[in-house]
C-alpha cells in the first residue's frame, strides 16, 4: 500500500465512524449521524475537518483494544450563508460519543480557534457523557471546554444544539453558551438521570419528563428553542445567525427590505385597548412595527410575561424586549427578569441595539416571589439595562408603574430615546391602588363611597397618570402617535448609530446573580 493509499484508507475509515451497523442504529432512532448533521447545517462542500486522525490513548478496561479515529467527535469549520462558522459534532456511533481526554481537547481547540478568528461556534451535542474508562482525564477535558466557553463568552456567539443525551458535567458547556436548541423527544439534559433521582429522592420520572425539550423550554428556561425534527432545529440555528454578528467587533448582517421606512402603523392603536385593564398580544405590536412583520422570538415558552427576540428595523438587526399584557398583565417576576437580563446582556455584548416596548403594572407580588428573591432577580434587569451601552430606545405603550417603569430602559438607566403614546400611564402605581392609599379617609367619609372613589381615580389619571408629567421633566423625549411608531424608532436608531459611551476602569462589575 502506497503512502497515498494509506492516507485515503484512513480518511475513509474516519468518515464511517463506528461502522455501518451503528450508523443504521442511529438512523433507526430518527437521528442523523454527526457528519450528516454538519452537511445539512453548512453550505454545500464548505466543511473543512481537522483532527480526524486523533485517537484516545487510554489503555485501562480494554480501551487499548480499540482506538477509533476522531475519538467520537467531528470538528472543523465551514460556511453558513457564506459566513465562516466553526463547528463540532459528537458522533454517537463512536464510543457512544463519550467524552474522553482527546475528544474534549478537540472541542476545546475548535472553540479557541473560533474565538481567535472571530467566528461563531456551534456545538452539536449527542453523547453518552464522560468516558468512565478515562477517569479524571475526561473530567479534565470537560474543565478545559468550560474554560474555553468562558473565554469566548461575549467575544463570539456560541450556540449549542442538543440532539441526543447530554448528562452530568456535559450540560454545563451548553449552559455557558448563548443559545440552546433541543430536538423534541430525542434530546435531553440533566445533571443526574432518572435512575439516580429515583434512588436519592424516590421520585419516579422518565428522561423526557426530567430533562426533555418541553421541560427545558417551558419550566427551567435552560433551552431557548426546540423543534420536532433535527432538520427543523438546524434551520432555526441558521435563522438565528441572520440576526447576530460574527464577533463582538463586527456588525450584525444587514437585511435589505422593501418595507418602507416611512410606513405608518395605525394598527397599533387598534391593537392596544383604551381600557388599561384589558389584555392584548404584544406580538401584534412588534410585528406591525418591524420589517416585513418578522420577529424571531427567543425562549417563547418560558416566562411569557416578558417577550424577547430579534427583528430587523429598516434592515438593521435589533433586539426586542417587551412586556406581554396577554400574560399576567405583563408583570415582571423572577423568571421574566432573568430572561430579560440575559437577553439584554447578549445584545449589548454584540452591539445589537435594544428596542423596548413597555406595558407593565409592576413587579409580581407574593410570598413565593419575595422568598424566591424577586429583589435580587429584578435587580438583574436594572443592572443589565444600566450596563448596556448599545443604543437603547423605548416606547411606553400603556402602563409603566413603580419600579417596573424605572427598570424598562427608562431615562434614569440611560435610555437614549424614550417615547410614550398619548394614553401612557406613568406613575408610582395604578390609579386604583394610589387612590385607595392617598384618599382612603376621604372615600370612607363620602356619602357615596364608590362614586367618590371613581372621581378620585379619574382625577389621578388625568393629573398624574399620563405621559406629560414625565415629559415635562425630560424623562420622556416625545409623546408620539401610534401610527408614528415605526418612523420614530427608525429615526432614533439612525441618530444613535455612532453612539459611544465610556465605562469605568474596572475588571468587571458584580451583577446580582
Amino acid at each position: 500500500m502506497t503512502k497515498i493509499d494509506q492516507l485515503l484508507t484512513k480518511r475513509d475509515s474516519a468518515k464511517v465512524g463506528g461502522g455501518q451497523q451503528k450508523i443504521e442504529i442511529q438512523h433507526s432512532k430518527g437521528k442523523m449521524t454527526a457528519r450528516e448533521r454538519i452537511a445539512y447545517l453548512l453550505d454545500t462542500d464548505t466543511f473543512q475537518e481537522i483532527n480526524s486522525f486523533v485517537a484516545h490513548r487510554a489503555h485501562m478496561f480494554g480501551m487499548d483494544k480499540s482506538q477509533p479515529m476522531t475519538d467520537g467527535v467531528v470538528t472543523g469549520w465551514g460556511k453558513i450563508d457564506g459566513r465562516t462558522i466553526y463547528v463540532y459534532a459528537q458522533d454517537f456511533t463512536v464510543l457512544g460519543g463519550s467524552l474522553g481526554e482527546a475528544h474534549g481537547m478537540k472541542i476545546a481547540r475548535v472553540m479557541q480557534m473560533a474565538a481567535q478568528n472571530g467566528a461563531p461556534v456551534i456545538g452539536l451535542n449527542d453523547s453518552g457523557g464522560a468516558r468512565i474508562q478515562e477517569g479524571v482525564d475526561s473530567l479534565a477535558a470537560y474543565g478545559e471546554i468550560f474554560y474555553q466557553n468562558t473565554q469566548a463568552s461575549g467575544v463570539v456567539p456560541q450556540i449549542s444544539v442538543i440532539m441526543g443525551p447530554c448528562a452530568g458535567g456535559a450540560v454545563y458547556s451548553p449552559a455557558i453558551t448563548d443559545f440552546i436548541f433541543m430536538v423534541e423527544k430525542s434530546a435531553n439534559m440533566f445533571i443526574t438521570g432518572p435512575q439516580v433521582v429515583k434512588a436519592v429522592t424516590f421520585e419516579d420520572v422518565d428522561a423526557e419528563s426530567l430533562g426533555g425539550a418541553k421541560a427545558h423550554t417551558s419550566k427551567s428556561g435552560v433551552a431557548d428553542f426546540s423543534a420536532t425534527t433535527e432538520n427543523e432545529v438546524l434551520n432555526q440555528v441558521k435563522a438565528l445567525l441572520a440576526f447576530i454578528p460574527d464577533n463582538n467587533l463586527s456588525s450584525a448582517p444587514f437585511r435589505a427590505t422593501a418595507d418602507d421606512r416611512a410606513r405608518l402603523t395605525p394598527k397599533v392603536q387598534e391593537i392596544i385597548p383604551e381600557n388599561p385593564g384589558k389584555p392584548y398580544d404584544i406580538h401584534a405590536v412588534i410585528k406591525e412595527v418591524m420589517d416585513d412583520g418578522q420577529f424571531m422570538e427567543v425562549a417563547a415558552k418560558y416566562a411569557p410575561n416578558v417577550v424577547v427576540g430579534f427583528a430587523h428595523l429598516n434592515g438593521q438587526s435589533v433586539g426586542i424586549v417587551a412586556n406581554q399584557p396577554f400574560y399576567q398583565a405583563g408583570v415582571l417576576d423572577i423568571n421574566g427578569s432573568d430572561k430579560g437580563a440575559r437577553f439584554i446582556r447578549f445584545c449589548d455584548a454584540f452591539h445589537i441595539p435594544l428596542i423596548t416596548f413597555v406595558d407593565t403594572p409592576g413587579f409580581l407580588p407574593g410570598v413565593d416571589q419575595e422568598h424566591g428573591g424577586i429583589i435580587r432577580h429584578g435587580a438583574k434587569m436594572i443592572y443589565a439595562y444600566a450596563e448596556a451601552t448599545v443604543p437603547k430606545i423605548s416606547i411606553i405603550l400603556r402602563k409603566a408603574y413603580g419600579g417596573a417603569y424605572i427598570v424598562m430602559s427608562s431615562k434614569h438607566l440611560r435610555g437614549d430615546i424614550n417615547f410614550a403614546l398619548p394614553n401612557a400611564e406613568i406613575a408610582v402605581m395604578g390609579p386604583e391602588g394610589a387612590v385607595n392609599i392617598v384618599f382612603r379617609k376621604e372615600i370612607q367619609a363620602a356619602g357615596d363611597a364608590e362614586s367618590a372613589r371613581q372621581q378620585y381615580i379619574d382625577e389621578y389619571r388625568e393629573e398624574l397618570a399620563n405621559p406629560y408629567v414625565a415629559a415635562s421633566r425630560g424623562y420622556i423625549d416625545d409623546v408620539i402617535l401610534p401610527e408614528e411608531c415605526r418612523q420614530k424608532l427608525i429615526q432614533a436608531l439612525e441618530v444613535n448609530q455612532q453612539k459611544k459611551v465610556g465605562t469605568p476602569a474596572r475588571k468587571h462589575g458584580n451583577i446580582p446573580l
